[in-house]
């Protein structure tokens, strides 16, 4: 597969790049991209929330009221769920949502976001980016001339750059990663990918 290479201003230098069919041009496995999203997403929970029951809740031991002869139902404490300011009946407990994928369907993931990415025209390669200094409205010109003003929209990068991510990550919907960041989630819930040509090599590495 050979896509047209472009600079920043969004014009073609006339180059091409060529990517790997293997990586790019594979039939995109829809289930394997599913159960590849949903641990991402069920990673991303922090799983902390809890409730008291009513071992946990602080108050009187003391029984409130007679056993018999008061005509309702027996109640031995004030931390009974079924009281104002009781515990609660089977409330939430700290757990770890993490899902186990094994690493040759995360591949598969992967290539299959990359290939649908591909099959959809939604691949630009890029010449080279950088930048001199953070700059919010320098980087959201260059993606005005890629045409992805306003999209959700991901960079990636063949080595980390400081300057490229301070500048994109006031923008809503951009994000910028190296390579070995690259994952099926990002990919996936970009309008456009945009791979620095340098970063082609790397990602063909990772997923080969």
């Amino acid at each position: 597969m050979e896509l047209n290479i472009v600079d920043i201003n969004g014009a073609s230098t006339g180059a091409k790049a060529v990517l790997s069919d293997s990586i790019f041009g594979i039939e995109p496995n829809e289930h394997v991209l599913y159960l590849e999203v949903k641990a991402h997403l069920a990673q991303r929970r922090q799983g902390t929330h809890k409730a008291k029951e009513r071992g946990e809740i602080a108050g009187s031991t003391r029984k409130i009221k007679k056993q018999k002869g008061t005509g309702t139902a027996r109640a031995g404490s004030i931390k009974s769920p079924i009281f104002r300011g009781g515990g609660r009946i089977f409330g939430p407990e700290p757990r770890d949502y993490s899902q186990k994928i094994n690493k040759k369907v995360s591949k598969l993931a992967r290539k299959s976001a990359l290939s649908a990415k591909a099959k959809a025209n939604a691949i630009t390669i890029l010449d080279g980016f950088d930048m001199d200094t953070p700059k919010t409205s320098q980087y959201l010109a260059v993606m005005e001339k890629l045409g992805v003003a306003g999209k959700k929209s991901l960079v990636v990068l063949a080595e980390p750059n400081k300057n490229l991510y301070l500048s994109s990550r006031n923008l809503q919907g951009a994000k910028v990663v190296t390579s070995s960041e690259l994952n099926t989630y990002d990919t996936m819930n970009a309008s456009k990918v945009i791979i620095v040509k340098d970063a082609i090599k790397k990602i063909e590495e990772t997923l080969s």
